[in-house]
């Protein structure tokens, strides 16, 4: 049943270009006129999206009509070099987030959701091969024997920025953390890293338990960081950060086993696509994607052409936002000058 009260508003089209316009009710209403395969059409939509909105794919999360996941040419991208997303919880529903072009379009990359420290986190590092400054270690091989290892070489607990409260493991207490992990081959032996955090029930919960692989690099523009001409190891594994990049920086600060890792910079001066649809604070802070394909590109032994592709997806992915935004920018015109 439709019944029109008062003023209210009309959806008309002409042509296949819907327009809205500001009506008031007459007493006596003209009969409603239903295009029935629309209607039908509209109605199956509506009642396959959650919460009455838009359907969406469920592998890229976008709305239907703007699926990425036609837009990946097939077969994938099988990268030599691994990648790992260390991605910022709020970055994971964010509709304009990069990093699913990646896990659509590449094989070797894992996705891990990290959030921020709400009160306390501890962290369990145990190394793969004997290290000489921390003495005989048992070896992890192909994560198959994660869930059983030995008690951590190094445990220690962070608050909120990364603050760290306590260390473990025969540590001298007030030894600096830094020079700690500076003296630890990361790269040469690999690691793994269980993250649990406390809730605000005061019970711990594990938040990820991740496998590093020697040869690991983050990518991360830190004092410390090297460019690609001083990369001097087969990088095996990329780690990238997810997020703004104040998000980022926090996940950088409140993750200190990072600082176990050499830290790649890219010297590119060029603007984000990113910049015409979310604000990017100056040259040079890319997206994710954009990050992955240019970094994969200058380490080298990948497929151009097909990292190229990705970055073709994402430029459809912000041509598609700025024509919503131009779009819905010109209706609000158009009601204020009514």
């Amino acid at each position: 049943m439709f019944a029109n009260f008062g003023s209210g508003i009309r959806l008309r089209t002409t042509g296949s270009n819907p327009f809205f316009s500001i009506f008031k009710s007459p007493q006596n209403p003209p009969p409603v006129v239903i295009n029935l395969p629309q209607t039908l059409t509209l109605a199956m939509a509506t009642l396959s999206a959650p919460d009455n909105r838009r359907p969406t794919c469920p592998s890229c999360s976008r709305p239907t009509s703007f699926c990425l996941c036609t837009r990946i040419k097939t077969p994938i991208l099988e990268n030599s070099i691994a990648v790992t997303v260390l991605q910022h919880s709020v970055e994971k529903k964010h509709p304009l987030n990069s990093a699913k072009i990646a896990k659509l379009g590449l094989k070797n990359i894992d996705v891990i959701c990290v959030s921020d420290v709400l009160s306390e986190a501890h962290f369990d590092l145990h190394f793969s091969e004997s290290n000489p400054e921390m003495g005989p270690r048992n070896s992890v091989e192909n994560s198959k024997k994660i869930e059983h290892l030995s008690p951590a070489d190094i445990s220690f607990t962070i608050e909120k920025k990364g603050a760290i409260t306590s260390l473990v493991n025969n540590w001298d207490q007030n030894q600096d953390f830094n020079q700690l992990l500076v003296a630890i081959d990361g790269v040469r032996n690999g690691f793994t890293v269980k993250k649990t955090q406390r809730g605000s029930d005061h019970k711990y919960m594990e938040e990820f338990l991740i496998e590093v692989p020697p040869g690991s690099l983050l990518l991360f523009p830190s004092e410390n960081s090297i460019g690609i001409e001083d990369v001097n190891f087969s990088v095996k594994n990329l780690i990238v950060l997810d997020g703004t990049w104040s998000k980022a920086t926090k996940m950088y600060n409140e993750n200190p086993w990072l600082k176990l890792l050499p830290h790649l910079k890219l010297d590119i001066d060029e603007l984000s696509l990113y910049g015409e649809v979310r604000r990017q604070p100056k040259a040079g802070c890319l997206s994710s994607i954009e990050s992955i394909v240019y970094a994969l590109k200058e380490l080298g032994g990948e497929d151009l052409e097909g990292l190229d592709c990705l970055l073709d997806v994402f430029e459809s992915m912000v041509v598609d936002q700025r024509r919503c935004k131009d779009e819905r920018l010109k209706f609000e015109s158009e009601i204020r000058s009514m």
